[in-house]
């Protein structure tokens, strides 16, 4: 059965613990399967890097508002709720140092009891790697390669690294472990983030605009990455994909009927873009449970 889940708010004047909580809360008790947090660690006043995922490559939001750190946000989500998985959708991966990353996840997968998934991607913003001193060009690699140093200090024992971005030494300890394997999500459309995927992902975290989906396009991507995968020796069936579906709004409910179809091309997740209003979750939770 296709999984529900949606993108909690934690931006905005309005974003604080207390919304949070409720937010989380009510997903759950909804019976949404998921909830998903975006990531932005700091922003420019003025973007003047190409937005990926508009038609003209122009940002559509005020970068002047509060935007709650993802980890500390997923923290307290861990905190209020108890059945629903807690994902990043997406996390921008090559700005963060993976070996205090991987204690983190670690940490909050054993206070969630085992919930957590990790949705990563390269970034797009540029002038947001200039203020976290990250290398924006050398992202693609470094992101392949904090995912490697992920998975070795969640073992608790990490094997030595020598890469291009980073350097991890021999006779480490990272302890806790993770409550079990945190799934690494993969996001991106393009054929290099397709290839990336079949290459060291557990699953890709597509991104479509909605609120209808255009299936014929992502079933064409859905083939790309099938091809992806035949490339890298993988089967595309091991690979978990979730479909966050963005632009929906309050308007989430009209991906509902869409849902068998999405199932039916190996979409395991669909993430749509959350209501605030507890009594608007009650109501969107209603309809698309009862959709699949």
């Amino acid at each position: 059965m296709i999984g529900i889940g949606a993108r909690l708010e934690t931006s905005g004047h309005g974003a604080d613990g207390s919304s949070v909580a409720a937010a989380a809360t009510a997903f759950e008790a909804a019976g949404f399967d998921s909830v998903w947090v975006s990531d932005h660690v700091v922003q420019p006043r003025t973007v003047e890097s190409d937005y990926p995922y508009s038609a003209d490559g122009k940002a559509t939001w005020s970068t002047e508002v509060p935007y709650l750190e993802a980890v500390v946000a997923m923290t307290l989500i861990a905190a209020v709720t108890k059945r629903v998985e807690i994902g990043t959708a997406v996390l921008v991966l090559p700005q963060r140092n993976p070996v205090l990353l991987a204690k983190q996840l670690a940490t909050l997968d054993v206070i969630a009891g085992g919930r957590v998934n990790l949705g990563v991607g390269a970034g797009w913003l540029a002038e947001e790697f200039a203020g976290l001193a990250a290398d924006f060009a050398g992202r693609g690699k470094a992101m392949t390669e904090s995912i490697e140093i992920l998975r070795r200090c969640w073992t608790g024992f990490p094997e030595a690294f020598d890469g291009a971005s980073y350097t991890l030494p021999a006779s480490l300890v990272s302890l806790p472990t993770p409550a079990r394997p945190i799934p690494v999500l993969v996001g991106g459309m393009s054929p290099v983030a397709l290839r990336r995927v079949a290459a060291v992902g557990d699953g890709w975290l597509a991104q479509v605009a909605g609120p209808v989906v255009d299936l014929a396009a992502l079933e064409a991507s859905i083939a790309a990455l099938d091809a992806a995968c035949v490339a890298a020796g993988r089967e595309r069936s091991a690979l978990r994909i979730a479909l966050r579906v963005t632009g929906a709004g309050e308007r989430a409910a009209e991906i509902a009927p869409q849902l068998p179809a999405l199932e039916a091309l190996g979409i395991s997740d669909v993430i749509v873009s959350g209501p605030t209003d507890v009594a608007a979750i009650a109501a969107l939770g209603a309809t698309l449970t009862a959709a699949r």
